[in-house]
């Protein structure tokens, strides 16, 4: 389902992913980390797909609010993870979401 984001302007956080071969732990955490994120002041939704390449959106009322949940310790732990064993490349990039419009 598509997340539904309040009238503009928000922010979007675009997590973009290769992954490395195996679970290893990573569709619990990422599980984890949706519930986490969801009880996080400022958190508006989500969406994600993974085929090749995963990307992650996530929706935020502020800047403040992402930088404390970059800040956030569970969090802290699965970036620390993630770098040493789940990605093998990946991209973050942060836009301010001035327009929206869709069915």
């Amino acid at each position: 389902m598509i997340a539904k984001t309040p009238q503009p302007p928000y922010y979007a956080v675009i997590f973009t992913t290769t992954r490395t071969a195996g679970d290893n732990g990573y569709g619990a955490m990422a599980d984890r980390m949706v519930e986490l994120a969801a009880e996080q002041e400022g958190f508006l939704g989500i969406d994600s797909a993974r085929e090749d390449i995963g990307i992650t959106v996530s929706y935020w009322e502020s800047l403040d609010a992402i930088r404390k949940w970059k800040q956030n310790a569970e969090h802290l732990e699965a970036q620390r993870l993630g770098r040493e064993k789940w990605y093998s490349d990946f991209m973050l990039r942060i836009a301010k979401v001035e327009r929206d419009y869709g069915m």
